[in-house]
């Protein structure tokens, strides 16, 4: 199956969302995910199946897919945005209004026809977009918001109608109603639309800072050096790029030559300018402080690492959290509820509480414009996109929405102890040779060591390779490693070489005070000694755990005595130590079953561990497997957003609570209040703006809390 993931436009609430979902699945679409807010659509597509039938579709529904081939396209309208729509309303709007002023009174505009005159171009508006969108929705058996607003705006302007071709205006005049029900709404959807663009700032600017410029160098027939602009959109792997001081890197990039200070705030929130020099990766979207450099592309697109987070990002904003669910399954059922509920209302008004014909139709009329159903759809996504939007601000990837539930239960954290809670950046403290390496001499051992290491991931093997690099290594095959024993190879002689923990050589000596042994044909040949460094978030990090109630756990393959300090050092609750991945998979499953438990780890060793864990952190520098593993990566370099991302889980599930609250009692409330007269349509139509307004506020208000 091909993945489609598209942009389309048009959409405003939960309902247009799922309309747009129905019509998919029942197209045979698979892991159909869909945001109204973002308007990112994505789904598996069948083989067989045209793009483009699906794309007419979509566009039946009324709306358009953006980017893609013209299909039907929209025709450009004379109003594009709700604030023109409510400006141009607000003009025929405001004259039919002055009769409340107090003690104003001007007899002309009383005139029925006047009013009649001045509601049409507001009325005709009000019926193109409400009442064409309410249509598409009935017709689609997902009816949205706006078949209320639409039904709710005829009535009275038909009742109003009728008593003014029948000479009854007096007692049927209700044109001012058709009119500010619409203007008002327009007004309402408008506030909602900058609320809710409020929610989206932080991807947006992630977004921005992937369309910039890049000096490209080109070289003539001469080897003459020429450089010029061309946007980074047209970029391929391998271009030759220019990156000087207070320039935006590209694309992701290598450096070839010079040394620069780069920002990489955008990507891992952290302001502080990073050294980089020949060799070393430059992320596309971070900002060159002091310096230049000559560097080549390595990714473009979605393959860079913020495309990737961009995807990431949108992936998640378009799954639905458990707690979503039953707010669809109301959503889908509530305008035919409130159709139902504005029946009764008014047949028991007029027939069983005496109420006149108008004011029981204006009591039915206010109970259609005050239900708000978007208030219920917009609870959660408003919500997950400030809650993602401000994690990828501060280099926290969350890839998917049900990790921001479970946070909220999380009792215990368990840690890795090397490149997690330490460095990972470790030095050579020691080498002890055998009568056998010494046969061998010191350099071949060395030589032995970086053959092997330099293939291997390990912070270990990291280290061992950088320290004795040499430029003659031995000519390995049949390379394997494997989990928590080591890196194995043969030369073309037939000798077996290995690289590997104690456990891989607890036949050969009793000494575990080393982190590596080298082997050669079951022969120790070297033992190697490395020391590694806490990092000094670490401290931090384990106290404010502590201080919440949170249990703490080190599960390490280490050695039980450098476990032992680690954890002392830091006030750890628990020690696990020589943990084979076998084991720490299953003390893992063991600890969840108690209770909900977090890990962070970062090398190949954790990879099983925190894909079983409640909720799996990794941590950005850690091996492809681990971060493909986790449901949480840390961009930083660091524990020291693990607490932030952390919060934001627990207090972005905690807004999404409050807001479902705030969008249940609202209708709960306020659709009997219009029923039994307390409110006008008016009144109805602005309170109706202003529920998703305060949701879409209170949504905001995680930007700038604090979590945790």
């Amino acid at each position: 199956m091909e993945k489609v993931n598209w942009t389309v436009t048009g959409m405003s609430c939960t309902n247009c969302a799922l309309s747009i979902d129905k019509f998919l699945n029942e197209k045979g679409m698979t892991d159909v995910k869909v945001n109204f807010i973002g308007g990112d659509v994505s789904f598996q597509l069948p083989e067989g199946i045209d793009k483009t039938t699906i794309q007419k579709g979509i566009h039946d529904l009324g709306y358009q897919v953006k980017g893609e081939a013209s299909i039907g396209k929209q025709p450009k309208r004379l109003f594009q945005t709700h604030l023109q729509r409510f400006s141009f309303c607000a003009i025929f709007t405001a004259p039919l209004m002055l009769h409340m002023i107090p003690g104003l009174h001007i007899h002309w505009l009383m005139n029925p026809y006047v009013q009649m005159a001045l509601t049409i171009p507001v009325f005709m508006l009000g019926m193109d977009f409400f009442g064409r969108s309410g249509l598409k929705s009935l017709l689609k058996g997902v009816p949205n918001m706006n078949v209320l607003i639409a039904l709710g705006a005829l009535s009275a302007f038909v009742y109003s109608l009728y008593g003014t071709l029948t000479n009854q205006a007096a007692q049927f005049m209700f044109y001012e109603t058709t009119a500010t029900i619409i203007t008002l709404v327009f007004l309402g959807y408008w506030m909602e639309d900058k609320s809710v663009e409020q929610t989206q700032v932080a991807l947006k600017k992630l977004v921005k800072s992937q369309k910039t410029m890049a000096n490209m160098i080109a070289y003539d027939a001469d080897q003459t050096e020429h450089i010029f602009p061309v946007e980074n959109t047209t970029l391929k792997t391998g271009d030759l790029l220019l990156i000087r001081t207070g320039e935006a890197v590209p694309m992701d990039c290598k450096i070839l030559s010079g040394e620069v200070a780069v920002d990489e705030s955008i990507i891992t929130g952290e302001s502080i300018p990073v050294e980089k020099k020949v060799k070393d990766i430059l992320i596309g979207g971070s900002t060159i402080v002091n310096g230049s450099v000559k560097a080549y592309v390595t990714a473009v697109g979605q393959d860079s690492v913020l495309g990737n987070i961009l995807q990431l990002v949108k992936n998640a904003q378009t799954e639905k959290p458990p707690v979503q669910l039953l707010a669809d399954k109301i959503s889908a059922v509530f305008v035919p509820v409130v159709l139902g509920i504005a029946l009764v209302s008014f047949l028991l008004n007029y027939y069983v509480g005496g109420i006149d014909f108008t004011d029981s139709l204006l009591r039915s009329i206010a109970v259609l414009v005050i239900a708000c159903p978007c208030a219920m759809g917009l609870a959660t996504p408003a919500a997950i996109a400030v809650g993602l939007g401000r994690a990828a601000r501060n280099g926290i990837l969350f890839k998917n929405t049900k990790t921001l539930e479970l946070f909220k239960n999380i009792k215990q954290v368990v840690f890795d102890k090397t490149g997690t809670l330490t460095t990972g950046q470790f030095t050579i403290e020691a080498m002890h040779l055998t009568d056998a390496g010494k046969a061998l001499g010191e350099d071949r051992c060395k030589q032995i060591a970086f053959s092997l290491e330099k293939y291997s991931t390990h912070p270990l093997a990291k280290a061992i390779a950088r320290e004795w690099k040499t430029n003659t290594d031995l000519r390995l095959n049949k390379i394997t490693e494997e989990k928590g024993k080591g890196i194995m190879a043969e030369d073309k002689e037939g000798n077996t070489y290995m690289a590997t923990s104690f456990h891989g050589v607890s036949h050969l000596t009793t000494d575990q005070s080393y982190n590596i042994y080298l082997v050669k044909n079951q022969e120790l040949l070297a033992s190697i000694k490395l020391q590694d460094q806490i990092r000094p978030e670490a401290s931090l990090v384990i106290q404010t755990l502590k201080q919440q109630g949170i249990k703490t756990i080190l599960l390490s393959g280490d050695m039980k005595a450098k476990c032992e300090f680690v954890a002392n050092h830091l006030n750890i609750d628990e020690v696990f130590a020589e943990q084979n991945p076998s084991q720490k998979l299953e003390k893992i499953t063991a600890l969840t079953a108690v209770m909900p438990t977090a890990m962070v780890g970062d090398g190949i060793n954790d990879a099983p561990a925190l894909a079983k864990a409640t909720v799996g952190i990794s941590l950005s520098d850690a091996t492809h497997i681990a971060v493909q593993s986790a449901e949480v990566v840390l961009m930083n370099h660091g524990l020291k957003n693990f607490t932030l991302a952390l919060g934001l889980g627990k207090h972005t599930y905690l807004t999404i609570q409050q807001n479902l609250f705030w969008a249940l009692i609202y209708n709960i409330v306020a659709i009997p209040v219009a029923a039994l007269g307390f409110l006008s349509p008016t009144i109805g139509a602005l309170v109706m703006g202003l529920s998703d307004v305060v949701l879409a506020i209170n949504s905001v208000r995680l930007n700038y809390k604090k979590v945790f």
